[in-house]
């Protein structure tokens, strides 16, 4: 799950997470200050705002068009995977002011099999700037260091080009396409499967 780069869109302001964002320009974020924190209520301002942007409700799970409150039962969802050791997610921020950049989920952890599925979505006001690179390299350390996985993999819509160049940058190799792959809503999709080995180089 993951989102192309786009120059955000519209003009203005946005106050999310506590920070005042130009909207219609690029946001500038040193990759150096950004970093992954768990996802709390706090950050579901942003999240929702992100859920606004045509490409999440095209490259990502979330229900197009999403109902109300939905940004609540997809919190509480997360809230049990982190308690039965299922699932896992983060806010991307920036800086001291902890300025919300998108997410950064583990939608799939399989303890057992050492096994994860990864994604990533970064706000539309944040892309283009090296982010979802940044955020999917402390994930994937994560989910190595953090929970020991042994394999990790992400799933890619075939024509989400820009995504892919972010797995291939982290050391994810493309396994293959899997076809007519179930997305969501009686939606189907071409779907790439890229996955990292622990062992990889």
């Amino acid at each position: 799950m993951s989102l192309p780069g786009e120059r955000a869109k519209g003009g203005g302001r946005l106050s999310i997470g506590g920070s005042d964002i130009a909207v219609g320009a690029y946001y500038a974020a040193p990759v150096s200050s950004i970093r992954l924190e768990p996802f709390v209520q706090d950050h579901l301002g942003g999240f929702r705002e992100m859920l606004n942007d045509p490409d999440v409700l095209r490259f990502t799970r979330m229900p197009d068009p999403a109902p109300d409150g939905f940004d609540r039962s997809w919190f509480a969802a997360y809230e049990q995977g982190k308690a039965d050791g299922t699932r896992m997610n983060f806010a991307i921020v920036d800086g001291p002011a902890r300025a919300f950049l998108g997410i950064a989920v583990a939608p799939s952890i399989d303890t057992a099999a050492g096994e994860a599925e990864l994604g990533y979505v970064v706000a539309p006001w944040a892309r283009r700037r090296g982010v979802a690179t940044e955020a999917l390299r402390q994930l994937t350390t994560w989910a190595f260091t953090d929970l020991a996985m042994v394999r990790l993999q992400l799933l890619i819509d075939v024509s989400n080009e820009p995504s892919k160049r972010v797995a291939e940058r982290c050391g994810y190799r493309l396994e293959g396409v899997l076809r007519s792959l179930y997305f969501k809503q009686d939606l189907r999709s071409d779907t790439e499967s890229w996955s990292r080995l622990a062992g990889d180089s």
